[in-house]
């Protein structure tokens, strides 16, 4: 029957409902905090009925710049989410048992809400917490708040803070993404149907939202961030660099010889496997993989920490420039052996 779901979307919903499950145990996000005090750093998971991690250190850390205690006690949602979560993963079963394309269509609207409404309130817990400021706090900088990223990386003060999901946030992503492929399935007749700007027009959202979670190099704050390794301010837009571990945790760095001394002292898998992208020397912005970029060293470069090589985005850019400055073109191969 045309009312009826395609044995892959039932099947999806079944294996969704499971998944969902299961987030009800597991920690759904994660605040990690770097610093130079904490080489191990500090991490902070937020379950949907409790809190992980190192609490009670960041709660220490809070207190001198008057940001409020963090006590699972003071969020209602620790006490809904559970049954928020579990409601979805029976709905999953029950569409698949009742095998109804309105009842699918109805669960998926009913996790996109969800979805949509948790990113908000996780947004406003972060504002408050991050601005809502004791005066008579210990360290008390003119201006400055202390609202970690919703995702992704900030600088606050000496602390570089990690904002990304955990292991049920991440279980999320894949129930979307699978519950948006059963959609297709169920709509593609109508698809094939739909006038070409129609269609574009419904899938601007979510190319949006994949958009959002893209992976990549991430814009340097120059003048903001400090030098993970030697912890100036970076400054110079010609040299700075930046590594992207294999978790995702961002590093910025003043030159390249800072990240390459940073990466040699910490060699930890997911920085030994990490990505590296260096600041077009010709100052365009653009940030170039080591594969991509060609190479210049020695004679008139000098970089905040006195590297000696530049990254251009092109070997015309880099032989122009070498051809006035008393450099060398060298292979990235030969920088790191």
């Amino acid at each position: 029957m045309i009312n009826k779901l395609n044995p892959v979307t039932r099947i999806i919903c079944v294996v969704a409902a499971i998944a969902l499950g299961a987030v009800i145990f597991l920690p759904m996000w994660r605040i990690d905090l770097m610093a130079p005090q904490y080489p191990e750093g500090l991490f902070l998971q937020i379950y949907p009925n409790k809190l992980g991690g190192d609490v009670d250190i960041i709660n220490g850390l809070n207190h001198y710049i008057g940001m409020k205690h963090i006590a699972e006690k003071d969020f209602v949602e620790f006490t809904v989410l559970p049954w928020l979560i579990g409601a979805l993963a029976v709905f999953g079963i029950l569409a698949a048992l009742i095998n109804r394309k309105w009842f699918f269509y109805t669960w998926f609207g009913f996790i996109l809400a969800f979805g949509v409404v948790a990113m908000a309130d996780f947004y406003i817990w972060l504002h408050n917490y991050g601005h809502n400021l004791d005066p008579t706090a210990a360290i008390k900088v003119p201006g400055q708040s202390y609202q970690p990223p919703l995702i992704g990386y900030k600088q606050l003060l000496n602390f570089g803070a990690y904002s990304m999901p955990d292991t049920g946030g991440w279980i999320f992503v894949g129930v979307g993404l699978a519950l948006i492929f059963g959609m297709w399935l169920e709509l593609r007749h109508v698809i094939k149907k739909t006038p070409p700007r129609a269609f574009t027009a419904l899938l601007i959202p979510a190319t949006l939202l994949l958009a959002s979670c893209q992976t990549g190099p991430k814009e340097i704050p120059f003048g903001k961030a400090a030098c993970d390794q030697c912890r100036m301010t970076i400054m110079d837009n010609k040299y700075g660099t930046e590594l992207i571990s294999s978790k995702g945790k961002v590093f910025f760095f003043d030159d390249l010889t800072c990240l390459l001394e940073y990466k040699k002292a910490n060699g930890g898998t997911d920085i030994k496997e990490g990505s590296i992208y260096i600041s077009d020397f010709t100052g365009s912005g653009k940030l170039l993989s080591p594969e991509s970029a060609a190479f210049a060293k020695g004679g008139n470069l000098r970089g905040p920490m006195g590297g000696d090589i530049a990254a251009f985005a092109s070997k015309a850019d880099r032989d122009a420039f070498i051809k006035d400055n008393k450099s060398m073109a060298v292979e990235w191969k030969t920088i790191v052996p």
